[in-house]
């Protein structure tokens, strides 16, 4: 059995590894961006590990109070989509029973959830205010939900890839990015640039809904030629540290239009987390 305790540690250690990468456009010990600092997101880290993992808590519950832990230790939202992502992997091995995988787990979990979730969900996300959150039609997060999480997460997965991977078992996560990782380790035994390899393989396929909801689809094409042509050299190169330059030019321009693919840094730590996760029960 996972303790909690050694759960919050390997949280607390994929941030940090998504934070020692080099992501354009978004915060890394290479550059800060958009008002953040990497102790910004190492702050946000530790303060929301112990609610994250906290196993008398349901899936809604971990959410809620680990996004409240972050809002009173640096007042922004840092780590939301984070959090949203990884408390359903701590929740499916918390729940997974003997010889079950983490993933068959997740999916139960992601299958079982409640209105009690959906409403400790929704004042999460209202609690983070996470920027171009706007009113939905149907089930907003600032009034009370009538439908389990699962079916909220299906209402939204059209506009935003984290509600996607609820609907989908994680497939992002486990189809494509997990790969990702694992090769980028296996090349360049560095957890850093593997973690960069996901970022980059990410963008290049799939528009970043932290951009969209802000730009429409106004940069999707332009993201998505940056981060296929960074991908391709990172996937040529013995020593990743060459195509640094490469990736400070592409920081630099994303930063002066404002263009933050924060929904992909997310996705990057919970590839992490996964990894590491999946690694503790083989």
């Amino acid at each position: 059995m996972i303790s909690h305790l050694q759960l919050a540690e390997l949280y607390i250690s994929a941030c940090e590894i998504e934070l020692q990468a080099f992501k354009p456009g978004n915060v890394s010990v290479y550059a800060p961006g958009h008002d953040m600092t990497v102790d910004d997101f190492r702050l946000s880290a530790s303060a929301s590990a112990t609610a994250i993992c906290n196993p008398g808590y349901s899936l809604g519950e971990k959410i809620y109070f680990a996004v409240q832990a972050t809002q009173e230790a640096v007042g922004c939202n840092t780590n939301l989509g984070i959090i949203l992502l990884c408390a359903p992997l701590f929740e499916a091995v918390q729940q997974a029973i003997a010889g079950q995988s983490i993933r068959v787990s997740l999916h139960n979990v992601l299958n079982q959830t409640t209105c009690e979730d959906a409403e400790w969900v929704f004042k999460a996300i209202a609690l983070a205010s996470p920027g171009g959150l706007g009113q939905a039609s149907e089930q907003d997060v600032h009034s009370a939900p009538s439908v389990t999480l699962a079916d909220a997460m299906k209402l939204a997965c059209e506009r935003d890839r984290i509600a996607l991977q609820y609907v989908t078992d994680f497939k992002d996560i486990y189809e494509l990015s997990i790969l990702s990782y694992n090769d980028g380790l296996t090349r360049w035994g560095s957890h850093y640039w593997a973690a960069v390899s996901v970022y980059t393989a990410l963008l290049a396929r799939y528009p970043d809904s932290h951009i969209e909801r802000k730009y429409g689809d106004r940069f999707t094409g332009w993201v998505a030629e940056k981060m296929a042509a960074i991908n391709s050299q990172l996937q040529g190169a013995t020593d990743p540290e060459d195509i640094l330059p490469l990736l400070y030019q592409v920081d630099k321009e994303l930063k002066a239009h404002h263009i933050n693919p924060g929904t992909t840094a997310d996705l990057t730590v919970a590839t992490v987390m996964a990894v590491f996760l999946e690694d503790l029960v083989k």
